[in-house]
């Protein structure tokens, strides 16, 4: 069972074998070299992809600064999810930080599972309802943990990235400047 097939299973719960070749088999494996972009802003974003090995960083990009918005590790996913659903212009790029292995399914091969997979539509609820507990789990953090506590959780969870990831990316997604992640860090260390 691949990385992607155990993932599917484990985040979706209860998924027949077939169905899970079915989806499996609409994914394609790439290879993404360090420093390319699957996706640039302004671009409607037609794939969604799983990080097989690598990192990926999502970014916004404004007149002062670049934004880290995440960094998907291997096993998470990785997409602009309202410009995939929606079809509209991303405000999202998605770089890769080091050679990168994704399997990645199109927007049309994305449809067809709807039709494939007839408990598609209650797992793809799931999928979506998994997102948006992130996502409020991210600003709860946000908004309820100060900065030194932000950047312990973050630790905690995520010590391997702190040596594979500039630092500025880290605060950055943090909701902080590299000048606090600096005073943070250099705490810790003590």
């Amino acid at each position: 069972m691949t990385e992607l097939e155990q993932y599917i299973k484990s985040y979706f719960g209860v998924v027949n074998a077939e169905d899970l070749n079915t989806i499996v088999s609409l994914f394609k494996l790439t290879t993404i070299k360090k420093g390319d972009f699957l996706l640039k802003s302004g671009k409607r974003c037609d794939h969604l992809s799983f990080v097989q090995s690598g990192l990926l960083r999502m970014f916004i990009s404004t007149d002062e600064k670049e934004i880290t918005q995440w960094i998907s590790t291997k096993g998470y996913f990785s997409t602009d999810l309202s410009s995939f659903v929606f079809e509209t212009p991303s405000r999202l790029s998605i770089q890769a930080l080091v050679d990168s292995e994704i399997y990645s399914i199109t927007k049309a091969d994305y449809r067809k599972i709807g039709e494939l997979v007839p408990k598609w539509h209650e797992l793809e609820k799931l999928f979506i309802v998994r997102c948006f507990i992130i996502l409020e789990e991210r600003i709860f953090s946000h908004l309820s943990m100060t900065a030194e506590e932000r950047y312990d959780y973050f630790f905690q969870n995520n010590k391997e990235l702190f040596n594979q990831v500039p630092l500025q990316y880290i605060a950055s997604m943090l909701g902080m400047t590299p000048e606090t992640f600096s005073r943070i860090r250099k705490k810790q260390l003590l």
